[in-house]
């Protein structure tokens, strides 16, 4: 739900306005184009062989954007395995796009307040392969057109389905996919944990930012939250990104907790950190954004807060492990209000603090590293094309 230069994406479109980054933030440029170094390899060899065929993906969003493409991005991994496949994305989602570990290059690329990129810096020769997960509008696939791809995958295109603006993020694309002959499958979305230790394992972790106020439940109620669950005998920590420590250490004081169990800088969590913190926590709770997306990649107990828009469109997998509270007004749709409002939605603030310690104390124990229900790789690193 981006601003629409030449109609790209329109309301209801998958790209969310905002600096698409945990908690709202991330080390980065917010508000402003991020600086671009060049193409970023993620696999050995990869950049290297100008010969090779190349598939360019479009997706220069944020965190919980990359995430919710975690099931196309494998589909062609699967489906191209001879292809080199260069990711356009923000260059300081190299961690996370090296974590889903189907993509070969990341190539910088990115626009204010997430509108589409003037231009995808592409060193090689013309992309046999390109397709557009950004949008459904013309400026995102003429992003692409301009490189003269062999051919172009997009819900812009005539040849493709028609866009449905109340379809779950994940399906969206793999459903353009399967249109085009690629099978994809939306619970195709676990990533392996990591194996780095958490700074607080075992610990309930408060997420209280996100990129607008509609989606931010009260400081107020996240201290409660965290105080009672401290009454209960539970570790608690808070996370912050850029520009919201104090948020954070507000909630921490009020809620009588020490300034350790404040995480975070002033440039945010490095991914490598969030990651295990999140991965091996007692349970996530957040609200509708990036570290929301994170948990349900890691197989992290969650207990997400939405509002003004339904989980049928954002939210995680309809899993045990999830809970999802969402308590619109009679007659409201899945798009109830305006995500990018300043203020809180009403309909976020029509969920207690005590239905979230509720919805906390009904989750057990984080899955184990060795839980199957982890991902494997879409292909194994050094394998040959």
């Amino acid at each position: 739900m981006s601003p629409r230069p030449a109609g790209d994406p329109p309301p209801g479109s998958g790209a969310r306005r905002g600096r698409g980054q945990p908690g709202g933030a991330w080390p980065g440029r917010p508000g402003g184009e991020p600086e671009r170094p060049g193409p970023l390899i993620l696999r050995e060899g990869a950049g290297s062989d100008r010969d090779r065929p190349r598939a360019l993906l479009l997706r220069a969003l944020g965190l919980g954007d990359l995430l919710t493409a975690v099931p196309a991005l494998r589909a062609l991994r699967r489906a191209l395995p001879r292809h080199e496949l260069v990711l356009a994305a923000p260059w300081w989602l190299a961690d996370a796009v090296r974590a889903v570990d189907a993509v070969d290059v990341l190539l910088p690329a990115g626009a204010p307040d997430r509108e589409v990129p003037v231009r995808v810096p592409w060193p090689w020769s013309p992309p046999d392969l390109a397709v557009d997960l950004h949008g459904n509008g013309p400026a995102s696939r003429a992003v692409l057109a301009r490189l003269t791809p062999r051919r172009l995958l997009a819900y812009a295109d005539g040849s493709a389905p028609r866009w449905r603006p109340d379809e779950h993020e994940r399906e969206r694309w793999c459903r353009l996919l399967t249109w085009y002959g690629i099978p994809a499958d939306p619970d195709d979305l676990l990533l392996r944990r990591p194996a780095a230790a958490s700074p607080a394992p075992g610990a309930v972790v408060l997420h209280p930012g996100a990129d607008a106020g509609a989606r931010c439940w009260p400081p107020e109620r996240f201290a409660a939250v965290a105080r009672e669950l401290r009454a209960r005998g539970e570790e608690v920590v808070i996370t912050s990104g850029p520009g919201e420590g104090e948020l954070a250490a507000g909630i921490a004081e009020q809620a009588g907790l020490p300034p350790a169990a404040v995480l975070g800088t002033p440039a945010g969590l490095p991914f490598g950190t969030l990651a295990p913190l999140v991965a091996q926590a007692r349970v996530v709770v957040v609200g509708d954004t990036g570290v929301a997306h994170l948990a349900s990649a890691l197989a992290a107990p969650s207990v997400a807060l939405f509002g003004p828009v339904s989980p049928a469109l954002w939210g995680p997998p309809a899993r045990a492990r999830h809970r999802r509270l969402w308590r619109p007004y009679p007659g409201d749709g899945v798009r109830a209000g305006d995500p990018h409002g300043a203020e809180p939605d009403p309909r976020l603030l029509r969920i207690t603090p005590e239905e979230v310690v509720e919805a906390c104390a009904a989750l057990g124990d984080p899955p184990s590293l060795q839980d199957a229900d982890c991902a494997a790789p879409a292909l194994p690193h050094g394998a040959a094309p």
